[in-house]
């Protein structure tokens, strides 16, 4: 069984584009080459995205790997599999890793025990250690939180700057 996704690296610095091929390639069992372009949004990185296809919980391992780096922004999104629900992961250098479970249409659903956790924001406050400058202790704050807001202000920026950007589908084999 495969799954398909996306990555978006929506910046890293040049020196880390092969060993971002490297890690991808080492996750996914297949070659990858990412079509890397100047990002606008921050003069001297760059940007690829990648259609891939690969196992169930492929964009988990890609994120782990690349996560490692403390100075790229990037995005991995797995589409549903028979027992795996779709998966979104969101990283930045300022923020760390968020990761939210989405329905078809990309929505990102919050799970019963999470919202319930929001309601008592001293405890949701102990599990998430970013912090939101803009927001405060505020249940509107944590369910901004719940939802990547923070990552979705940090990241936009990158995400306009590729409009009209290549992009590549890889297949894993296998």
């Amino acid at each position: 069984m495969s799954v398909r996704g996306v990555l978006q690296v929506h910046s890293a610095p040049p020196a880390l584009s092969p060993h971002i091929e490297w890690a991808v390639a080492g996750m996914l069992g297949v070659p990858v080459k990412l079509p890397w372009v100047d990002q606008p949004a921050s003069p001297g990185m760059l940007r690829a995205e990648l259609d891939w296809q690969g196992r169930p919980g492929a964009s988990a391992a890609i994120t782990s790997a690349l996560a490692a780096w403390n100075r790229v922004r990037f995005e991995v999104t797995e589409e549903a599999s028979p027992g795996c629900d779709a998966v979104r992961y969101s990283h930045t250098p300022a923020l760390g890793t968020f990761s939210a479970v989405t329905s078809a249409n990309g929505d990102i659903l919050v799970p019963e025990g999470r919202l319930d956790a929001a309601g008592g924001v001293d405890t949701l406050r102990d599990r998430h250690a970013p912090r939101h400058p803009a927001l405060g202790g505020s249940l509107e704050a944590e369910l901004a939180l719940l939802l990547g807001q923070p990552w979705d202000d940090e990241l936009e920026p990158f995400r306009h700057a590729a409009d009209g950007a290549p992009v590549r589908w890889l297949h894993a084999t296998g």
